[in-house]
């Protein structure tokens, strides 16, 4: 009697399994926990097989038949379907890890050294949010530059038109990295130039250097209108034109007031390489009387919590409340520093060092620290002697 639905449900495990056989090699086993498995035996190359179709009720006894047949057909055609599942498995493994998703974590985990924390929490998260969803599953080779620009696009219809562009600059850093592993054969994101909205970018406020003497007489007059902590970040800021969040994290361990160098270490700096900030006469004289008034906080700006700096946000709200909103950032002190070094005649490799931006060449490269401190303290030279 053929097997029917009503006598699989019927059937109760037992101390051993039990089996229920239909016909042509099919029949289904009770495992004593109450699992239903259907099975398919079978003989190849002499020797008795068996392959799992699924289990009841997620497969029915038709879908069961089914799949039996199928089977059957691949015997009669001289292949052994364990070795053709086998295959399959090894294909969708193989599709999967040369998805676009697989190629990119491998590709960011490859970079992961190279960032800092907070840079690579966002790359992650722009593409577990943007592509992933909509390209990841694809094999990197198969993708095409359509469907590339359909999930950009969708970036671009939240009006986020910046992030569409970082997104397919990241997109291109991906497939060629997937090029040089040998998953895929070309850069789809060179496809796309041209095909996103424009935009502009956005630069961050910036004074002039001819407003920088009223901005610096505001900030001596500060304490009257805030902190005096806040009043001091803002003139060792001026005085060093290191990034915001270097300022605000810095710690008294960092520094060598006795030799006027501050050390600001590898894993607080953006490209991940140790910085040397040798200070001034005027930046000694700050941190001094920070470290007078220093509580036990290891932070020479501690916030309400000792245990924790500033916020990002201090120094920002401090120029706001001097009126320079819109007007002056954090990073602008960056820019005014930097035209007003080149203008004075410093070289511009040492001036791009003491920013911490990449080396421009092999020679600026090789100079130690010993080097840039010397040539950092000199008088300006001609702009690219090379001494």
């Amino acid at each position: 009697m053929p097997l029917t639905a009503v006598a699989i449900r019927q059937a109760k495990p037992g101390a051993k399994p039990l089996r229920l056989y239909n016909s042509g090699g099919l029949y289904l086993e009770v495992t004593p926990s109450g699992g239903r498995w259907w099975r398919f035996a079978y003989r190849f190359g002499g020797k008795r097989k068996l392959i799992s179709l699924g289990v009841f009720q997620d497969v029915t006894l038709a879908e069961a038949r089914e799949r039996r047949d199928a089977a059957r057909k691949l015997l009669a055609g001289g292949q052994d379907p364990s070795a053709q599942r086998q295959a399959e498995k090894r294909e969708v493994a193989g599709r999967e890890a040369n998805s676009f998703e697989a190629v990119a974590r491998e590709w960011y985990d490859k970079q992961l050294h190279t960032w800092v924390a907070s840079h690579a929490s966002d790359v992650l998260r722009r593409l577990e949010s943007n592509l992933f969803p909509e390209i990841g599953a694809t094999p990197i080779a198969e993708l095409a530059a359509p469907a590339l620009l359909s999930a950009l696009r969708k970036v671009e219809q939240r009006g986020a038109n910046d992030l569409a562009h970082r997104m397919l600059q990241v997109s291109g850093q991906v497939f060629r990295y997937g090029i040089a592993t040998g998953r895929c054969e070309r850069d789809l994101s060179v496809d796309l130039r041209g095909a996103l909205a424009p935009h502009k970018g956005r630069h961050q406020a910036a004074i002039t250097t001819e407003e920088l003497p009223a901005l610096l007489r505001a900030i001596d007059g500060y304490a009257e209108l805030g902190d005096r902590l806040t009043s001091l970040a803002l003139r060792l800021l001026t005085l060093t034109f290191v990034r915001t969040g270097e300022l605000i994290g810095a710690q008294w361990q960092e520094f060598d007031l006795d030799s006027a160098v501050w050390i600001v270490p590898a894993e607080r700096m953006k490209m991940k390489t140790e910085h040397v900030v040798p200070l001034s006469g005027q930046s000694v004289e700050v941190l001094r009387e920070l470290h007078a008034a220093a509580n036990e906080s290891r932070y020479v700006f501690p916030g309400r919590n000792p245990d924790k700096p500033i916020s990002n946000s201090t120094m920002l709200f401090a120029l706001y409340r001097l009126g320079y909103k819109g007007k002056m950032t954090g990073h602008g002190f960056r820019s005014v520093a930097s035209t007003m070094l080149n203008e004075a005649g410093f070289r511009s490799d040492v001036i791009e060092r003491q920013l911490a931006h990449s080396e421009r060449d092999e020679i600026c490269g090789a100079y130690n620290r010993a080097e840039y401190l010397t040539r950092l303290r000199l008088r300006p030279t001609s702009c690219m002697a090379r001494g």
